[in-house]
């Protein structure tokens, strides 16, 4: 599920797409780890996952270690076994060497409540992001992605403080500002939604998500013109894109004149 699918509308959580977990998958685990195999292995598992948890498989019985066993699951989450997946991350997080970093066992945790979040389990998700967080408090990526799990319950206000938290920790963050501006706007605060849309904007002026987000906003103050501007342009310079798709939703939806 690559984060983008759940900017736009921040409560839809689509599954099927490629799993986020895959957006920070490449962690070497072990000395087995730490050559071409990994990353081969983790490439298939992205682009064909059964061929993918195969080759995971078959390293695992030649000494592949824990990296072989994080391929393995990496491959089941993109074959849409999150349940598998997600239990399988859990374990390897906690069966890691007690060496092992913090912040490494953190991300693996993230990667398992990431997959549970596909499976929509947002519950079991926040529950593994917590645990990731307190390991990796200053990891700005996990507070976006519990931010996501809160909001797909409903706890927006929560989510902002995550996503204000996680722009304390890196200013520059298009996803959290783009997420904060999405959980401003369920929350009835259109104008500290702008606020962070035109920020994002200034960063990235043609992101696809946050083009679609403003035109929601400007949508609310009544600028049906400006909404439609926006909604255009993601569909002109991105039209592969799923916030194309919703872009041509609403443009259908909107009242002929």
């Amino acid at each position: 599920m690559h984060r983008a699918v759940a900017l736009f509308l921040f409560a839809m959580l689509v599954t099927g797409s490629p799993t986020s977990a895959s957006a920070r998958s490449d962690i070497p685990l072990d000395a087995a780890g730490r050559n071409d195999d990994y990353a081969d292995c983790m490439a298939l598992a992205r682009s064909s996952p059964t061929q993918g948890l195969a080759k995971a498989e078959a390293w695992r019985k030649l000494d592949g270690g824990f990296s072989a066993k994080h391929c393995a699951a990496i491959a089941r989450a993109e074959m849409g076994q999150y349940g598998i997946a997600a239990e399988a991350l859990e374990s390897l997080a906690w069966e890691l060497p007690e060496a092992t970093t913090d912040r490494v066992r953190a991300q693996i945790l993230a990667q398992a409540g990431q997959v549970w979040l596909d499976a929509r389990q947002s519950g079991k998700a926040n529950a593994l992001l917590t645990t990731a967080i307190e390991l990796a408090p200053k990891d700005a990526e996990i507070r976006i992605d519990r931010a996501m799990a809160l909001a797909s319950i409903g706890r927006y206000q929560d989510a902002i403080i995550d996503l204000s938290a996680a722009l304390l920790l890196d200013d520059r963050s298009i996803d959290a500002l783009v997420l904060r501006a999405s959980a401003y706007r369920h929350t009835d605060r259109p104008e500290r939604a702008i606020d962070d849309i035109e920020r994002a904007l200034a960063l990235a002026p043609n992101h696809p998500e946050a083009l679609l987000e403003r035109g929601l906003v400007r949508r609310l103050f009544g600028d049906e013109a400006g909404a439609h501007v926006d909604w255009r342009r993601i569909i002109e310079l991105h039209p592969d894109a799923p916030a194309a798709t919703v872009a041509r939703d609403n443009l259908n939806a909107a009242p002929r004149r």
